[in-house]
């Protein structure tokens, strides 16, 4: 990286309703599983902590299942109700605050995409919009072409009003106790081929009622979602979504395929009280649509005015860089003066960082003092099992 490169776009404050941030930095939601029963370890106070303490801005923590009997990926998803899971979350509220970070919980349902041998109850069906697996929807990514799975799954029961407004109810609650225990905010997950996402995907969504079959009936579950939160916490406490075009069963698949598209499903949920868009994508450098810049996050503050965050390998190394092996000022930063450029000129307003914090809980401090050498490079192998300072070795 040139040392003339101007990285301070990042570390300017921002600001949106509840939230006040020291600077743009954000770490994305990862799962981690870590919360036996649904109840986070002690150590997860430490572990989101020193993110804080590194300098991060706002931690988006991993998904949490709401208070619906299938909306958890596994047995140890953490659970975003209920006496000692809350409990557990105010302690990791009060321990980022503590060192100066600002936190909201990230909600999730994963509708068909639960695994359900790995769950507490098994025995429960998964719902989504429509009477599908996950395989049908690979299939459907390789045009028939997919091997059949060699563990068929019981397919998706297909939703009744009864359920779609449980659901709703469950996220206007958890946003309600997000702010109880002190959050900044609330992040709702509608992205990546999970509940939400499979109500706006066609593909997912083959449903002939009011939440299915048009663009406009596809979204109303979303919105719906969205306006309850808004009810449940208020004009004031920020709202933040995340959304994406490509799914876990087809990376090239998109639920707006030109900016109209994308603006007749982002402005609704916008003026049903979003406030700021996580749009992710696997590489935020590149542009979503032919003839612009402008990546997915920045057509979402383009196209409704909001604020929005970008994600998509920022910090990594290799094939994602502009060079490969160990973290270097000449390769594996050599994207961030691209990134600070973009958030400088108003594309977006966020950037969300993802495994590089996960390597380096003191990313934002270190690239802060231009520290790029020090950086350490992510390895699944030592960084994914533990929530030790495992990192620092």
């Amino acid at each position: 990286m040139s040392q003339n490169t101007d990285l301070s776009p990042l570390f300017q404050p921002f600001a949106c309703k509840s939230l006040k941030l020291r600077n743009r930095i954000v770490m994305s939601p990862m799962t981690r599983q870590f919360a036996p029963g649904g109840v986070l370890v002690e150590e997860v106070d430490d572990y989101y902590a020193r993110r804080a303490a590194g300098g991060t801005g706002l931690i988006i923590t991993e998904g949490t299942a709401v208070d619906h009997p299938v909306a958890h990926y596994s047995a140890k998803i953490p659970h975003f109700y209920g006496t000692s899971a809350l409990a557990r979350w105010r302690s990791v509220v009060a321990a980022v605050h503590a060192q100066g970070g600002a936190i909201v919980p990230q909600l999730w349902h994963t509708g068909l995409a639960r695994r359900r041998s790995h769950t507490a109850n098994p025995e429960l069906p998964n719902i989504s919009a429509s009477a599908l697996t996950e395989d049908d929807l690979t299939r459907d990514a390789a045009n028939g072409t997919a091997p059949p799975s060699d563990k068929p799954r019981r397919p998706a029961e297909p939703m009744t009003i009864a359920d779609i407004d449980a659901v709703i109810a469950a996220f206007a609650k958890g946003a309600a106790d997000a702010k109880a225990v002190g959050c900044d905010g609330v992040a709702i997950h509608g992205a990546h081929g999970y509940l939400l996402d499979q109500f706006l995907w066609d593909r997912a969504n083959r449903r002939d009622d009011s939440y299915g079959g048009s663009l406009e009936n596809r979204i109303r579950f979303a919105v719906e979602i969205v306006a309850a939160t808004r009810a449940a916490v208020g004009p004031d406490f920020a709202i933040m979504l995340r959304f994406s075009q490509w799914k876990s069963q087809d990376y090239t698949a998109k639920i707006g395929a030109t900016p109209d598209a994308l603006a007749a499903i982002l402005q609704p949920l916008a003026d049903a009280g979003v406030d700021v868009f996580d749009a992710s994508t696997r590489r935020f450098w590149e542009p979503e649509f032919a003839g612009s810049p402008l990546n997915l996050a920045g057509w979402a503050k383009k196209l409704t005015g909001k604020a929005a965050m970008t994600v998509g390998s920022i910090g990594l190394d290799g094939e994602f860089l502009a060079g490969s092996g160990a973290a270097t000022a000449g390769s594996s930063t050599a994207r961030l003066g691209q990134l600070a450029e973009m958030v400088g000129r108003g594309d977006f307003d966020l950037a969300g960082v993802g495994r590089a914090l996960i390597a380096n809980p003191d990313w934002a401090n270190l690239v802060k003092a231009g520290r790029f050498d020090a950086l350490r490079p992510y390895d699944a192998s030592a960084h994914v099992k533990t929530l030790e300072q495992t990192e620092a070795a």
